[in-house]
């Protein structure tokens, strides 16, 4: 019986952009080589999924380029709209607000996406062929504008989690609300996201699981809205933040018990730097992380087979 396949993700963006809200900085293209040995350590092969910053530090370059050349990860798509050109001053200050790319007018979001997938063809030479949006923030034109560009994976969706209280530009409607979205792979509906289709294009959901039963997810609702209160069910996602190795075990094996044919994780690539993002700020939290994610790759060696999403979509076509 072929194994389900293991993916990483990795967002490529600038230094702590929770915080940062001017100058972009891009240091941590330094510290992903010690990420990709540990990787290959365990025969995994990252997704790189790249934003402009990334795309032109000749750092990351080099670095992507000798991981596409020896057939050990993939570079793909990764778009923050509010520093991607062209720019389009949408909020009077995109960089504090962050707006996500559905809040822009259409022809900026076709745009912008083309903008960047040239870029990153034209840097790497090879086809981009996944993307994730950025902030997770996905609709059907967004979807449709993909798959003009020749997208064929994409990994945005992020089942049990509604972002919509995720504000954006102050005159939008917050992030999407993911809710009842599949949580296995689907060829998605262009009309429709939530739902399968025949389009080119495959939907790899993010793999998350609802960290409490069905029965208690009701009562803190009802708790929630005798006090005025709303509130989605929390949710547990295959992504470390410290010291949460049983959590993602428990999310992999829940996902494989149920039959998918893979399971995906995901980290910033700033995470990967002492203080570049709120999570991992020293040196001290970083080793934690490698020694949390060295337990846990260990643990699904023999379980899942590393793939990257277009290895995946070939798997899936």
């Amino acid at each position: 019986m072929n194994q389900p396949a293991f993916i990483i993700t990795i967002d490529t963006e600038g230094d702590n952009l929770w915080r940062n809200h001017g100058q972009i900085l891009t240091e941590n293209a330094l510290f992903l080589p010690r990420f990709q040995s540990l990787c290959e350590k365990f025969g995994f092969k990252p997704v790189y999924l790249t934003n402009y910053e990334m795309a032109v530090d000749s750092a990351y370059v080099e670095f992507a380029k000798d991981v596409i050349a020896r057939a050990q990860g993939e570079v793909g798509m990764h778009l923050h709209a509010w520093n991607s050109p062209p720019l389009f001053d949408l909020t009077g200050d995109d960089g504090r607000h962050k707006p996500y790319l559905i809040d822009y007018p259409d022809e900026i979001i076709a745009a912008k996406v083309k903008f960047q997938t040239q870029l990153l063809e034209e840097i790497f030479q090879t086809k981009m062929l996944s993307h994730r949006a950025g902030r997770w923030a996905l609709n059907e034109l967004y979807v449709k504008v993909l798959i003009e560009h020749g997208y064929r994976v994409d990994c945005s969706v992020t089942p049990r989690v509604d972002w919509r209280r995720s504000p954006g530009a102050p005159q939008g409607q917050g992030g999407t609300n993911y809710i009842g979205f599949p949580d296995q792979a689907y060829f998605i509906n262009p009309e429709n996201i939530a739902a399968a289709g025949d389009s080119p294009l495959l939907e790899v959901p993010m793999s998350t699981r609802y960290k409490h039963p069905a029965w208690v997810n009701s009562v803190k609702s009802l708790y929630d809205s005798l006090r005025g209160k709303s509130r989605t069910p929390s949710v547990h996602w295959l992504r470390p933040h410290g010291g949460n190795v049983a959590n993602m075990q428990w999310v992999v094996d829940t996902m494989l018990s149920r039959g998918s044919d893979y399971v995906e994780f995901m980290l910033h690539s700033s995470e990967l730097m002492p203080g570049g993002s709120p999570t991992f700020a020293d040196e001290a939290a970083i080793e934690r992380l490698y020694a949390d994610l060295e337990q846990l790759f260990e643990w699904l060696s023999g379980r899942v087979v590393g793939m990257t999403l277009a290895e995946y979509y070939q798997k899936k076509t």
